[in-house]
């Protein structure tokens, strides 16, 4: 799925502000209910704990009109290389 990351911080609970006010949403909870998203999802969008999806992103910009500029991520964009490169070695001497 990919995700749309904003330039700078802050930009993206800039962007959720100026949805709600125009869509004439009283808050952020009935938003969530016009959009079909889970409350809690939203809300990690808005305190920019999650990118949000590209899908949702445009959806909202076709409804509020809001733009901002931001940035396409991929799928894997954030992910860390696992595997041997997070194994801990312990060394240990022998004592005879």
């Amino acid at each position: 799925m990919t995700r749309v990351k904003f330039l700078t911080k802050n930009l993206q609970r800039e962007f959720i502000k100026k949805v709600i006010l125009a869509c004439s949403a009283p808050s952020l909870r009935e938003l969530s209910r016009r959009m079909n998203v889970n409350y809690s999802t939203f809300k990690n969008y808005y305190v920019e704990d999650r990118l949000m999806p590209k899908e949702l992103c445009e959806s909202l910009y076709k409804i509020s009109g809001v733009k901002f500029k931001a940035k396409e991520v991929y799928d894997n964009w954030g992910q860390v290389k696992g595997g041997r490169n997070s194994q801990r070695h312990e060394t240990f001497v022998v004592r005879g």
